[in-house]
């Protein structure tokens, strides 16, 4: 007689009551799939999973005390053979990248299918990766491409001088150049000079378009002060 398969314990990690409660009983749909306990936070994830052995964790990236990523490293520092499935309603590339970084080997939308989380389970269990090398590749270009964006903006921003970014700090709260000069106390000429490198510096053709690129770019302008003694 043939032994009946073994069944893959699955923990649910989920901070949602009612997400965890129709999580475990959509999984007890399948015959060979068993949930053997349920978490509702990073804190109570390892604890849980020291006690339920599962052959997989399938985990919420959102967690009142860290994220999904949090939680996947603790078990895997306990158990390094327990499979991280990440279930989240955050399609995010950075947030991808941090399940990946801690060891999960799935990443899954909310908006997935019972037969789609089934079958992510099953084939974590047998140690399958089931994020695909071509969107990791994809992902990490996209980051990269944002990391020297990122670099560069704030290199810009840099750039400005003390009273260059004085002078941005007023175009911000809508002030034109003759009432900057008054409230400086400085020429009309010089704030036009100093003006125009700001837009050489931030790449913009016009003031609006300055004080907009700062923004975006991460500038926050002060509180102006009163007109300089």
């Amino acid at each position: 007689m043939t032994a009946p398969p073994e069944l893959t314990k699955v923990l649910i990690v989920e901070d949602h009551r009612v997400v965890a409660e129709g999580l475990w009983a959509l999984l007890a749909e399948y015959s060979d799939l068993t949930v053997v306990g349920w978490a509702d936070s990073v804190a109570e994830t390892v604890p849980m999973a020291k006690e339920m052995k599962p052959d997989v964790a399938l985990v919420d990236f959102r967690l009142p005390d860290g994220t999904g990523a949090d939680a996947a490293g603790g078990i895997r520092a306990h158990d390094p053979s327990v499979a991280i499935v990440i279930l989240s309603a955050d399609a995010s590339d950075s947030a991808l990248l941090a399940a990946v970084e801690a060891g999960a080997c799935g990443y899954l939308l909310k908006s997935a299918s019972g037969d789609e989380i089934a079958s992510a389970i099953r084939s974590a269990a047998e140690g399958e990766t089931l994020i695909p090398a071509s969107t990791l590749v994809e992902v990490l270009a996209r980051h990269r491409e944002d990391a020297r964006s990122t670099a560069e903006q704030t290199e810009r921003l840099d750039s400005l001088t003390p009273r260059e970014q004085e002078i941005l700090t007023l175009m911000s709260h809508g002030l034109d150049n003759r009432a900057v000069a008054e409230r400086l106390s400085i020429s009309y000429a010089t704030v036009r000079t100093h003006v125009r490198r700001i837009l050489e510096k931030l790449e913009a053709r016009s003031q609006l378009e300055a004080v907009a690129k700062a923004a975006e770019f991460g500038f926050k302008p002060a509180q102006p002060e009163g007109p300089e003694e």
